[in-house]
This record gives structure tokens, C-alpha cells and sequence, in this order.
């Protein structure tokens, strides 16, 4: 029996996108904050903190962006938002595919003034250009 895959709508895709970015964000908002805790007499302490959180967020990003999702085919937002990547083929992505996707797609997504993020809404498979890029789409985690 072959179930048919439900896509992810547009807004909740955003919603976790957005998820995404806020934990990327409050890693390095956290770490400013705790360097300017540390005073005006500590700058160098303060210094290493905002450092130490700006590579901590890198380092979660590329968990959270490649390798998650290259494994799972899930990031933390997809998860909370009950989505999940997958190969055109069915697949997980793999990791150099989620790393394309994200790394690579994203920005030529953004750089066509967002259009490439809009076409998810208008293809058939809901595609965005990133997803066309890496050979992925993106479905509601019960459709697989």
C-alpha cells in the first residue's frame, strides 16, 4: 500500500524555520549577555564569553542544519513543528545533501530577493529553490 505524502504547508515550514533561528540567535544573545554580566573590568573574560557563544552557535548550527537533518531528515524546529526532509527518492537527505541544502540553497534562496523561498508555494511538490538544489522535499512527519 503506498501512502501519498502530504506536503508541508508554506506558513508551517516558516514556523519552523523560525524556531531554528531563534535557538541559533539566543545562543549568541546569551552569551553577550553573560559578557556584559561579567563587567567592565573583565573585558577580556567578557570577550572570550561572546566568543565562546558566537562558536558554540556555529557549532550548533551546523548540528542543528547539517547533520540532524542529514541523518534524521528532521531539525530541531521541522521536529517541533511535526515536519521532516526527505530525498525526492524517499530517503533521509544525508549529510552533504543537508549541508547544499541549507549552506548553498538558502542563500541563492535569499539572494533572488526571496523568491526562492516563494516557490514552495506556487510548485506542485512544494519545492522551494533550495529544495530543487539538494533534491529534497519537505513533508508533515505522518505522510511518510
Amino acid at each position: 500500500m503506498t501512502r501519498t505524502r502530504l506536503h508541508a504547508p508554506f506558513a508551517l515550514r516558516c514556523g519552523a524555520f523560525l524556531i531554528d533561528y531563534i535557538l541559533i540567535v539566543s545562543l549568541v544573545v546569551l552569551g553577550t549577555l553573560f559578557a556584559r554580566m561579567l563587567g567592565g573590568g573583565a573585558r577580556t573574560a567578557g570577550t572570550s564569553a561572546e566568543t565562546g557563544a558566537i562558536v558554540l552557535a556555529i557549532v550548533v548550527a551546523l548540528l542543528n542544519f547539517g547533520v540532524l537533518p542529514g541523518l534524521t531528515g528532521l531539525t530541531l524546529g521541522k521536529w517541533a513543528a511535526g515536519l521532516r526532509i526527505k530525498r525526492v527518492d524517499e530517503g533521509n537527505p544525508g549529510i552533504g545533501r543537508a549541508l547544499l541544502r541549507h549552506f548553498v540553497g538558502y542563500p541563492l534562496s535569499l539572494l533572488t530577493f526571496g523568491i526562492g523561498f516563494l516557490l514552495a508555494i506556487t510548485t506542485v511538490q512544494g519545492r522551494g529553490l533550495h529544495d530543487m538544489i539538494a533534491g529534497t522535499v519537505v513533508v508533515r512527519e505522518g505522510s511518510l
